[in-house]
């Protein structure tokens, strides 16, 4: 029987999402941004030299179509990705109304969004007094802090030498309909931090917050540094997607990374976690061994976490030419059977303003089931067509390419 391995490259956009100007990063539209053009011309003009030199190279991405799809999204030629495709490749386009990784996935897997997800104010405070009040009632504090926008690391470097120093979490928000709480893995305590997050989702899901993440840290002041430990609390898909159509079929659904926290366990049977470099290990360990009729759900989110967020184009390259060699090691050890498929869940330019996600079409890249152009899709057709792959029904709006 076949198996599919369904990969997220996180944030991996193509840009030329039709409705970009929609969506915002510090009061500029979206429309333009494009991570892998720009990153590509970028290290074209040796812009991006940090850790690495010279053009972008990802022969792998590109011989199953990358180069192609960029084109197919927005006209234009991505320096260096002139490569003849060797797979099947389409540009998706997602109609959900966010730019976030629940969004995303569960578009992917077949249910687009059925609702407006509720973002907290651009503003401090950013979280209504209750939830604020609630948050120290299960912490066992008197005050909070951040309470604010920001982005993971530059939070910690504000707040974390306050918060070694009083114990108080500090809580944060984005442009994502997203709760987060960071707190010192060692003074704060882990289980302490995940358990203020599991009991607090419920209150923040009532109310269409998508996600409460749990985001450990470590280290002294000047030198803290985040951990694989993190954990996210999102809201169960209110109908069944991928995991559960292909669970229901009696197939097994493995993830990788923090696939499992997106769906909140909903149609999952296995998990593995941990770095990047530990999830292309897991990776490669399931397409050696996985059963027959498995489905393989990854997500690789270094792209989106370390580098987009933080717009850094030499990083984002790195990782981008880091996950192409990688995944070149793994492709002749498919079976002939087997489908992989290579996606992402939206954008998050590293030369655009702000620190937010961008709203962009997304490649689809396909090895094992032909060669050529698929055209433009929905993200919804990929979870169709992964279901018709695994010989099990459908039950969202998808239509299958294969």
């Amino acid at each position: 029987m076949s198996r599919a391995f369904l990969i997220v490259m996180d944030s991996v956009g193509i840009g030329g999402a039709p409705d970009a100007g929609a969506f915002f990063n510090n009061g500029t539209p979206d429309t333009g941004a494009n991570t892998v053009l720009h990153i590509a011309e970028a290290c074209a003009k040796g812009h991006a030299e940090e850790g690495r030199s010279g053009p972008l190279s990802v022969p792998t991405l590109d011989r199953l179509g990358l180069g192609r799809a960029v084109a197919l999204a927005t006209g234009a030629e991505a320096p260096g990705l002139d490569a003849t495709p060797t797979g099947r490749w389409a540009a998706a386009t997602e109609v959900s109304k966010g730019k976030d990784t629940p969004s995303g996935h569960w578009e992917i897997a077949g249910l687009p969004v059925p609702w407006d997800w509720t973002y907290l104010p651009n503003a401090i405070p950013s979280f209504p007094e209750d939830i604020t009040a609630r948050i120290c009632a299960l912490a066992g504090v008197d005050r909070i802090l951040g309470n604010c926008h920001s982005n993971g690391i530059k939070v910690i470097e504000d707040f974390g030498a306050e918060h070694l120093r009083t114990g108080y979490p500090i809580c944060y928000t984005s442009a994502d309909s997203v709760l987060q709480i960071a707190a010192h893995e060692e003074t704060f305590g882990l289980e302490r931090l995940l358990n203020l997050c599991k009991e607090l989702a419920p209150m923040c899901h009532d109310r269409r917050i998508g996600r409460v993440i749990a985001r450990p840290f470590v280290g002294t002041e000047g030198n803290f540094e985040r951990t694989t430990n993190r954990k996210d609390y999102a809201i169960a898909p209110p109908a069944p997607v991928l995991t559960n159509w292909v669970q229901d079929a009696g197939q097994r659904v493995i993830a990788i990374g923090k696939i499992g926290d997106i769906f909140s366990m909903s149609g999952i049977d296995e998990v593995h976690k941990g770095s990047d470099a530990d999830l292309m290990t897991h990776l490669a360990h399931q397409i050696d061994t996985a059963p027959d009729g498995a489905l393989v759900f990854a997500n690789f989110v270094e792209f989106d976490s370390k580098y987009g967020h933080r717009r850094d184009v030499s990083g984002y390259a790195r990782a981008l030419e880091w996950f192409d060699a990688e995944i070149g090691k793994l492709l002749p050890n498919l079976r002939s059977d087997d489908l992989l498929l290579i996606t992402a869940d939206h954008g998050n330019d590293p030369t655009w303003t702000g620190t937010d996600h961008t709203r962009e079409r997304v490649p689809v890249l396909i090895a094992g089931a032909g060669t050529g152009e698929v055209g433009h899709i929905g993200f919804v057709d990929v979870g169709a067509s992964i279901a018709a792959h695994l010989h099990v029904a459908s039950e969202g709006p998808g239509q299958s390419f294969l």
